[in-house]
């Protein structure tokens, strides 16, 4: 071998995410690229005088992370807003929003995300009014439930999209009233994107500073590929793209991205004759996203049977479809026709079910994807008579484990029994399901460990004295982590430039503070998982994260 490392890592022990060679101590970096893996004798014999070496000390290594699902853009600026994720109650949201307007005076607008009612010691959903104590009636606010599906708005925001009116109806979406038939500020579905349309986009600068914070966060967490989800018009959309290119052409885009694109771009994309994996080896395009229902906590997920009333109203509510399945039929075959494969929003079973009978329609007539699998975001809920089928059809399931850590006590209340289909990662695994694993941030938190820590225990770390939460579905760490790794980039289309520690793919690894393995295999089951830290990052065989 006649090239010369620049960097090698030895004295570690590297999970490798290669079946022919699972694990090694040292690995041999060149430019960009892996140049060796294996012992430490074989990679030192390559050093040069020139060559950096990095003693890990015996500290685990792994593949760099994917994250498969993640709204990268709109997780990026939310850094920026009001984080309402882990308030313990109305109270706790409200005195932080009245914070953050007192810090931020001048803003016309206060937005924020992350209220999850069903945390709350008093599962009681805000009121509109609630926020018009803080706000006043000139400001306009709108806050983000942590399914990003609902979010409550103040009157003033109400009044500015026109939704105060008691015959006020929007396809699609739903506007929560009382008994009076006055809304309450709870929008749901695409009743929120009244009021978000009417919020000023921020300015391409404005944008280009929050997505490097953005990257910054991710190289802490040993994040270095991501699947970022449904761009789409306005400001989620070109101007999201264009941020992405205008860091990637400056040399500052030190992450794999495959963007998503949404289906209703269908036009324009024919237009402009662009495909599926177009880019370079930082920035391509990916999938075309259709939304088929809505969501479990907002209980518009598409069911075969109603949900449980509990403290609701809404009998015989089996949710809904967001889009009409005539259309997602049309938007599958026309996005294959100009070389997408396409990546379904599903989280009933109903809804999974009308999606994996379009595909299996369209395989029936010979239609496949180009290259690049479809996939399933979500599958949150699965009938067993479904089980087997993504398989047999060759869809990747785009799933997220941190969901079953914030869900799994709404599932609860909302399905009771019938909660043993939510999440089945071990039930897909044993049909030979291909896994991607992400964290659907900001709706979750993005921290993969968090979601490893859910895959394979199902207890949340805050309260590991219950029980765990449908123990047959709990997965083993080595297939977690391949779903966030190889599995991951192999169904963005990446698997063979990245994803594993292998010769010829690009060096991006991490190397974390614990070994995994070991904290599995002595029976941890507290949070030693979750509050797993990365002591450096490497991306393209640059250190991005950690110390030199």
């Amino acid at each position: 071998m006649t090239s010369e490392p620049t960097l090698i890592l030895h004295n570690g022990k590297f999970w490798t995410a290669d079946p022919h060679n699972p694990w090694a101590e040292a690995v041999a970096v060149q430019g960009h690229t892996l140049l060796a893996v294996g012992s430490n004798e074989q990679v030192l014999s390559l050093a040069r005088p020139s060559t950096e070496k990095i003693d890990l000390e015996g500290a685990l290594a792994i593949p760099g992370l994917w994250d498969a699902h993640i709204h990268f853009y709109y997780w990026s600026l939310g850094l920026q807003q009001v984080q309402l994720s882990g308030c313990h109650n109305l109270e706790e949201m409200l005195h932080r929003i009245q914070s953050n307007l007192s810090e931020h005076s001048g803003n016309a607008w206060s937005t924020g995300w992350g209220w999850n009612e069903t945390f709350w010691e008093k599962p009681t959903l805000p009121h509109r009014t609630d926020l018009d104590k803080l706000t006043g009636p000139e400001r306009p606010a709108l806050f983000y439930r942590s399914d990003m599906h609902s979010a409550v708005a103040n009157t003033a925001a109400l009044e500015l999209a026109g939704l105060m009116s008691q015959n006020k109806e929007i396809e699609g979406g739903v506007i929560d009233r009382d008994e009076s038939g006055v809304p309450t500020g709870i929008l749901r579905e695409l009743a929120i994107n009244e009021v978000r349309n009417h919020i000023p986009a921020p300015t391409g600068e404005h944008t280009d500073a929050a997505l490097c914070t953005g990257l910054q966060e991710l190289h802490k967490l040993g994040i270095t590929g991501i699947c970022d989800q449904r761009m789409k018009d306005q400001e989620d959309g070109p101007k999201a793209l264009a941020a992405l290119a205008r860091l990637n052409r400056r040399k500052h885009l030190k992450l794999r991205v495959s963007c998503n694109i949404a289906a209703h771009n269908l036009p324009l994309i024919e237009a402009l004759g662009v495909t599926s994996n177009m880019g370079d080896e930082y920035l391509r395009l990916g999938h075309i996203k259709i939304f088929a229902d809505g969501t479990l906590g907002s209980r518009t997920a598409y069911m075969l049977e109603p949900f449980l009333v509990g403290n609701f109203d809404d009998h015989d509510n089996i949710g809904m479809m967001l889009t009409p399945e005539s259309q997602i039929a049309s938007e599958l075959e026309r996005a294959v026709e100009l070389g997408f494969p396409v990546s379904i929003h599903a989280i009933g079973d109903r809804a999974n079910r009308i999606c994996l009978d379009l595909f299996e329609e369209m395989r029936s007539r010979g239609v496949e994807p180009p290259v690049i699998p479809h996939r399933i975001e979500h599958v949150q809920l699965l009938d067993d008579a479904d089980l087997s089928r993504l398989s047999q059809l060759g869809i990747t399931a785009s799933m997220q484990p941190a969901h079953i850590l914030d869900d799994m006590d709404t599932a609860d209340a909302y399905l009771g029994e019938k909660s043993r289909i939510a999440y089945r990662l071990k039930s897909l695994l044993d049909q030979r399901t291909a896994l991607a694993f992400g964290s659907d941030a900001p709706v979750s938190d993005v921290n993969p460990f968090y979601g490893i820590h859910g895959a394979i225990y199902r207890q949340r770390p805050d309260r590991m004295e219950r029980g765990v939460w449908h123990e047959q579905e709990c997965l083993d760490l080595e297939s977690t982590l391949r779903a966030y790794t190889l599995g991951a980039a192999e169904a963005a289309g990446w698997g063979r430039l990245t994803g594993s520690l292998q010769p010829g793919k690009r060096a991006d690894l991490c190397v974390l503070d614990r070994n995994l393995f070991d904290l599995v295999s002595a029976g941890v089951k507290r949070d030693e998982i979750s509050s797993t830290k990365v002591s450096m990052t490497l991306f393209d065989g640059e250190i991005v994260h950690g110390p030199r």
